[in-house]
């Protein structure tokens, strides 16, 4: 085929190793919220979801990279099927947290952003599944010859409203995303920016202000660094596709072609980082049932420790906000 574009084992490597990255790392978000019962909190809950459809991505993009499908094979369309379904779904859940937090801190409506649940549960598992349906009932999931995929299948190429179900099946959503996300996160980090500074008015001044500094400043970074993360992992595949619509041959670069492949698969494991492994409880109690070190030890006596002593008019309010910014709402 013309403008099929070959897919390197050097690529399939790398790749292949990605989403073993984001299979461990949606497994351990999946994990630490079963485990811990005082870790289910509902901003968590929908991490866990959007876990569920990372960890869904990481298999069906693994396997058709492993296959690196060349023909319309009842193989290629499963694998197309469910990986449209699981990152279409994963696009849903991470807007759907992003507004769960808006409603939560800046409009401070917690009863209304949990109304909002069983919304999120409709849009980001009902839209994604009819879409698929839609697209294999009419045949449109298929061999798409890696033009906008590493390997696996998506839209077949040959369908001669290909564009049309490639933004259907995932590119308008995505591009939704990048507008809404930096949006949210944007109005929520001024909404606690203000409140900070209003209150700061009101505060004496602490000895122990860096360390509520220091929560203050890892919500911060955190509430950067969703939409940041976003962007830099999606936005390879976006270039692919535009341009393929400008038919270029760039689009068949190992280089982009190997990004398109990390970004698109790298979601699970990112998440992990941030909300699992950047989290400090939750670094603490994996540290320590995994290696039961005497470091650990004394980090989680330290952390139990630390609320009974926290002397009369301490500012709490930086810590409450990583527990709230905390896409995860595990800091507790």
């Amino acid at each position: 085929m013309a403008n099929q574009t070959d897919v390197y084992l050097s690529e399939q490597v790398v790749v292949l190793f990605t989403c073993a990255l984001s299979f461990l790392g949606s497994s351990l978000i999946i994990l630490t919220y079963i485990i811990w019962s005082d870790l289910r909190t509902t901003p968590r809950k929908l991490l866990v979801f959007l876990s569920v459809s990372d960890w869904l991505s990481a298999v069906s993009y693994a396997f058709g990279v492993w296959r690196v499908f060349r023909t319309d094979s009842l193989e290629c369309v499963v694998q197309g099927a469910i990986s449209t379904f699981a990152n279409t779904s994963s696009f849903f859940w991470t807007v759907a947290i992003a507004i769960y937090l808006y409603f939560l801190i800046v409009r401070s409506s917690q009863r209304f952003a949990d109304s909002l649940v069983l919304f999120f549960h409709l849009v980001s598992w009902g839209v994604p599944l009819i879409i698929t349906v839609a697209a294999v009932c009419l045949h449109k999931i298929g061999y798409d010859a890696s033009e906008v995929s590493v390997g696996w299948c998506w839209v077949r190429i040959s369908a001669p409203d290909h564009v049309l179900w490639m933004l259907l099946t995932g590119k308008i959503w995505e591009f939704l995303a990048y507008l809404t996300l930096p949006v949210l996160y944007i109005l929520i980090k001024r909404h606690i920016h203000i409140a900070h500074a209003a209150l700061s008015e009101y505060r004496p001044i602490l000895p122990n202000r860096p360390q509520s500094q220091s929560f203050s400043s890892m919500a911060d970074r955190k509430l950067t660094l969703i939409p940041v993360i976003f962007i830099v992992l999606r936005i390879w595949s976006t270039v692919r596709f535009i341009l393929l619509l400008a038919k270029s041959p760039v689009r068949q670069s190992p280089v982009l072609v190997t990004l398109h492949g990390i970004g698109n698969t790298s979601q699970g494991a990112a998440n992990c980082i941030m909300f699992v492994l950047f989290t400090q409880p939750i670094r603490t109690r994996l540290c320590t049932a995994l290696f039961c070190c005497s470091k650990c030890r004394t980090e989680v006596q330290h952390s139990d420790d630390a609320p009974h002593r926290v002397p009369p008019g301490r500012d709490t309010s930086a810590q409450r906000e990583e527990d709230n910014t905390d896409q995860a709402g595990t800091d507790r």
